[in-house]
């Protein structure tokens, strides 16, 4: 997550956006910046825990599918509403899994989890399926761009094997984006 952050600070030097992928060596979760240490300590047995540099609530890395979209400045998605950038990556995901046969919704209300924890409930335009969120992201802006940071959290018996094609192969789809591997 620190190589979204310093991704996000040369975005204007980079001049165009950048999807990356990863995974993760360990189970851990991450928090949004403006929770509190102590709160998401006692909210959650996972470990490590690991600041993001965007809000949100906690979300747990356990084989779920991370990534990131780094966009410079003058960027039209740059320039969003944050609401309309959050409805804009869930209607990507949404085509993508319709596009493997997964039908999935985006959240029209609010249904609020736990104190903290990402996905227990939902928020405006997360992406659910049969019901659950299984896709939340989180952003930061700032002078040099924005920065979304997402999760699926794989569900269902479709999951792995859908992740473990597209990783096996090139997708052409991501022909035209720089390749940023961490």
């Amino acid at each position: 997550m620190a190589l979204d952050e310093a991704l996000l600070e040369n975005a204007a030097t980079l001049g165009q956006p950048v999807l990356r992928f990863y995974d993760w060596t360990e189970p851990c979760a991450t928090f949004g910046y403006s929770q509190k240490i102590a709160q998401i300590e006692a909210a959650t047995k996972l470990r490590p825990l690991i600041r993001r540099c965007t809000g949100g609530g906690l979300v747990p890395h356990n084989g779920d599918w991370t990534y990131s979209l780094i966009f410079p400045p003058n960027h039209e998605w740059a320039v969003l509403a944050a609401t309309e950038s959050y409805l804009r990556t869930h209607k990507l995901l949404q085509a993508a899994f319709k596009e493997i046969g997964v039908e999935t919704e985006l959240a029209d209300s609010c249904r609020r989890p736990k104190p903290g924890e990402c996905f227990e409930g939902h928020e405006l335009h997360d992406l659910l399926w049969n019901g659950k969120k299984i896709a939340g992201a989180a952003q930061r802006r700032n002078r040099h761009g924005l920065l979304i940071q997402g999760s699926v959290q794989p569900t269902g018996d479709w999951a792995q094997t859908i992740w473990q094609d597209f990783l096996s192969q090139d997708s052409p789809q991501l022909e035209n984006m720089p390749d940023v591997r961490a």
